[in-house]
């Protein structure tokens, strides 16, 4: 019996970057995991690595034989993980601190072939730059809503022109690396149709 592919994620940006790129899935969402790196200590990739691994883990024991890609993304600046806002308060102090600064976007990808296989996990970062910001283009921001359930508060899908890539994968800001994707799909033996 072959194996399906399984994305073990609620995100719709992973789900349309993943159907963008032709693959044939389906969704499975991991239960929701405590989420603390500071309390960790981790350092922003073993961090996202390791919730890549737990969502797989998770999502592993809820399926027959699949092939299953899972996913976390944070941003840091300085040190400090950002992951999604807790509120608009949380949200306008992570876009202060982003403001006029250079900033990295984490990943962790883990693909396992369940249930014979090894989990594998890789990281992928993405280098940005985020212009100045004034109190009030930030609030502008705020108001839209936009910033909802983003690591960082913003994403860089919404064609934000104050936001840069400078290095790396811009699928990586979005949320899913495609390009690390597709590499270790083609390694567990799958293929885009």
């Amino acid at each position: 019996m072959p194996h399906k592919l399984i994305l073990a994620s609620g995100s719709p940006r992973r789900r349309q970057l993943l159907s963008d790129a032709g693959y044939l899935f389906e969704v499975v969402r991991p239960s929701e995991l405590a989420e603390c790196g500071v309390c960790s200590g981790e350092s922003p990739p073993e961090f996202v690595a390791r919730l890549a691994y737990q969502k797989a883990a998770d999502v592993s024991t809820r399926v027959g034989p699949a092939i299953i890609i899972a996913c976390d993304t944070i941003c840091e600046c300085q040190g400090q993980i950002l992951g999604k806002p807790l509120n608009i308060d949380h949200a306008r102090r992570m876009l202060a601190m982003l403001s006029g600064r250079r900033h990295r976007v984490f990943s962790g990808l883990c693909v396992w072939r369940v249930p014979e296989g090894e989990p594998t996990v890789r990281v992928a970062e993405t280098t940005l730059r985020m212009d100045p910001l004034t109190a009030e283009q930030i609030d502008r921001f705020l108001a839209t809503g936009q910033w909802e359930g983003k690591a960082g508060g913003f994403g860089y899908q919404d064609d934000l022109d104050w936001v840069h890539v400078e290095h790396g994968s811009e699928t990586n800001v979005v949320g899913l690396p495609m390009e690390l994707v597709a590499e270790m799909l083609r390694d567990a033996g799958v293929t885009a149709r």
